[in-house]
């Protein structure tokens, strides 16, 4: 049975797209263990505009009625009947309601990963209409969907809020690095914190990790914060930057891919990601495979693994407060460099015993496609 996975984009990892970057690596590490696999985009173009994969990918015109898709699309659905699982990725597209329509209609198997569009935080937003949408379009997907596989805690509480339903899937994706890891050797205490990923002032608590740098810089004063990633909330969090009088100590790089983006995440020393909403932040596990301790929040859904590997700091409330003590006690250990190489060490350790596709593959097989 093929297993087609449908996302709106063209699972390029070489965008600011934890979605995307996801079903990439999923895709080829399906591929690779002999599954036959594919990836379907709806995009708003079809130029082919990303590096060769070893899956196939067919590219679908975006329609301009948010409810559409094309015939193409329908007709390449219907093609697949019997021999196809549909693996949809996201939630809250308007799309996905009219193609489980389809699906239904003609008996056709689907399962949805949400990517953390139903944890609480992320119902909160935009409140009233998710309710509207929920009621009559939403709930509706969620019903006709086979399995619904969530990748942390809090999306499993927040389903449960909405959706009354035993057909959940906690399972995380795995992610693996192939490339040269070196272990920082620590020469100064010029300590420099990172941050990558869509620059979503709230929902990231990008707002949040400003405030708590102000706090630490002031007893630092040499330390560094690199934000790595790009949107059109850029200028807000540079003046937020400047009124706080960092602009010479945070830097704004924008988005960086491929081997840029590399060089910079290895030549920091911590991590952060004081998110207030996630599924599984992938930038996380990243960092965390190149040996970078990290500092993140419960909301997460990776700071358990973080404690109990002892590879960095968990927080448990949005608080600048806590994030700059996090960023202190972190800050202690790396300069006690014994004490921070043996936490880089459980960085690249907590990657390769939780999010390890060899394993994770055979239960996405038995827990997931099994339907």
């Amino acid at each position: 049975m093929e297993i087609i996975h449908l996302i709106l984009g063209k699972a390029n990892p070489q965008r600011m797209n934890g979605v995307n970057k996801v079903v990439h690596q999923l895709a080829t590490k399906q591929h690779l263990y002999g599954e036959k696999v594919a990836v379907w985009g709806i995009t708003d173009n079809l130029e082919i505009n990303f590096d060769e994969r070893s899956f196939e990918t067919r590219l679908f015109k975006k329609m301009d009625f948010p409810f559409s898709f094309s015939k193409e699309l329908k007709r390449a659905i219907i093609d697949k009947k019997d021999n196809a699982i549909f693996h949809l990725h996201g939630g809250w597209i308007p799309v996905y309601y009219s193609l489980t329509k389809l699906f239904f209609r003609y008996n056709i198997k689907f399962v949805l990963t949400p990517h953390g569009a139903y944890n609480v935080i992320a119902m909160k937003k935009n409140t009233i209409l998710k309710k509207v949408y929920f009621y009559f379009f939403e709930k509706r997907v969620l019903h006709i969907a086979q399995k619904i596989h969530c990748i942390g805690k809090s999306e499993v509480h927040g389903l449960k809020r909405i959706f009354n339903t035993n057909k959940f899937i906690l399972l995380p994706y795995g992610f693996e690095n192939n490339l040269p890891i070196a272990l920082k050797t620590i020469t100064d205490e010029n300590i420099i914190f990172g941050f990558i990923g869509r620059l979503d002032i709230y929902t990231k608590g990008l707002d949040t990790l400003v405030k708590a740098f102000k706090k630490f810089h002031a007893k630092e004063p040499s330390s560094m914060l690199w934000i790595i990633g790009d949107s059109k909330e850029r200028n807000t969090l540079q003046r937020l930057i400047s009124r706080y009088l960092l602009d010479s100590s945070v830097i704004l790089y924008g988005s960086k891919f491929g081997m840029e983006k590399d060089a910079l995440l290895q030549k920091m020393d911590v991590f952060v990601h004081p998110s207030r909403n996630e599924g599984l932040p992938l930038s996380v596990i990243e960092a965390a495979s190149y040996g970078k301790p990290c500092i993140v929040t419960d909301a997460t859904n990776i700071g358990y693994e973080v404690v109990k590997y002892n590879s960095g700091k968990t927080i448990y409330s949005q608080s600048s407060k806590k994030l700059e003590g996090a960023m202190s006690e972190i800050f202690a250990d790396y300069i006690n460099h014994d004490k921070f190489i043996v936490m880089q060490r459980n960085a690249i350790k907590m990657v390769k015993e939780n999010y390890n596709w060899d394993v994770l593959l055979l239960q996405f097989n038995t827990d997931l496609y099994q339907i």
